[in-house]
């Protein structure tokens, strides 16, 4: 009886470890269909442009005008806009954070803008202009009318490699 307990002791530990924002490393970006292409990129980033986080402000306006008015402020700067949705709980996220915070990714997200939204405050108005999804963190890239398109990854695992994981899969939404 005693082995049993621990073993679901263990099982449930092992489960809350997993359990919250954690997704797959195989799912891909599905190509953007011709309604919804993302915003076009500035072809070169701005030299030594390191990569940065900009919280959406007046989320309770239309989500769609926040991210064309972002989108356009980061092309005036010769960077590209990305939409991020995090929280503050997931650990994947606040590794993410602090890996950018510390200039780690400084060099392979160069030119990269992340409106950074809160999962926990914004989900209906995300939903409503086409950035829903299941998991976080979430990335995905918008159309030229602010409108979240299919070109998004979300889900992440946590510990050590949470960092890495975000970027593999990251590198391929960006490469679109």
């Amino acid at each position: 009886m005693m082995e049993r307990t621990r073993t679901l002791m263990a099982l449930a530990s092992l489960l809350a470890n997993v359990a919250g924002c954690v997704g797959t490393p195989y799912d891909e970006p599905p190509a953007a269909s011709k309604a919804q292409q993302p915003a076009s990129a500035p072809q070169t980033p701005a030299i030594g442009s390191k990569p940065e986080f900009v919280r959406a402000a007046n989320v309770n306006a239309n989500v769609e005008a926040l991210v064309r008015s972002a989108a356009e402020a980061a092309q005036l700067e010769a960077r590209r806009l990305v939409v991020y949705v995090g929280a503050p709980w997931c650990e994947p996220c606040t590794r993410f954070h602090e890996a950018i915070e510390r200039g780690e990714l400084d060099g392979s997200l160069a030119g990269i803008r992340f409106l950074e939204f809160d999962a926990d405050q914004h989900t209906p108005a995300l939903d409503a202009a086409g950035y829903g999804g299941r998991l976080i963190p979430r990335f995905a890239l918008p159309d030229n009318n602010g409108r979240g398109t299919d070109q998004k990854i979300e889900g992440g695992v946590k510990g050590e490699q949470a960092v890495a994981h975000i970027m593999r899969r990251l590198g391929t939404l960006l490469a679109t």
